[in-house]
Order: structure tokens, then C-alpha cells, then sequence
């Protein structure tokens, strides 16, 4: 299971998504601070199938967590190289560009 919530403004939608069990987790290393605040990520829970649905819609996305990250590495949205570690906890964002 993964943590939803998605955001539309006109015609922007943000996914924000990440492993629940870091709901409510803050991590530091050096100069990063990620916070996994429940009132930004928690809305549903879904299955990956559905997140993979999401995560191909969306305009914006902000990803934490292992499996959560996984699944957008996976589908090539996200390139390995550009994912943040902090404290062990991946971190992911992600713009879609239309030409």
C-alpha cells in the first residue's frame, strides 16, 4: 500500500505519495530536512497499480520512501541518479514538461 493525496489546480495535478509508514517522520542529514507531513501526503491508500495510474497523470509529483520511489524509477519517470537519500529515506520530484 502507498499514501495519496492528489491536488488539482486548473490544469495542474501534484501527487504526493510516499510509503506510509513514514507518515509523520522528519530526517536530517547535513543540510536536508525531510518532513513526511500526514496533512501533505495522507488521503488514500492505494495499491501500486493505482499509484502507477497517478503518477501517469499527474504534472508534479513529491515522492519519499523506498517502494514509493521504486515504482517511479521503474516506470523511467524518475532517473536513479536524481533521486535525494535522506537518512536512508529516498526523495523524489517530479515536473512534466509538455511540448
Amino acid at each position: 500500500m502507498f499514501a495519496v493525496r492528489n491536488y488539482q489546480q486548473g490544469l495542474q495535478r501534484l501527487l504526493a505519495a510516499c510509503d506510509p509508514e513514514l507518515l509523520g517522520e522528519s530526517f536530517r542529514e547535513g543540510k536536508f530536512r525531510l518532513q513526511v507531513a500526514a496533512s501533505f501526503y495522507d488521503g488514500l491508500r492505494v495499491e501500486e497499480e493505482t499509484l502507477v495510474a497517478y503518477l501517469r497523470q499527474c504534472t508534479v509529483a513529491n515522492l519519499v520512501g523506498p517502494r514509493t520511489v521504486g515504482v517511479a524509477v521503474r516506470l523511467g519517470l524518475v532517473a536513479e541518479d536524481n533521486v535525494l537519500v535522506v537518512a536512508g529515506v529516498p526523495h523524489a520530484q517530479l515536473l512534466v514538461i509538455e511540448s
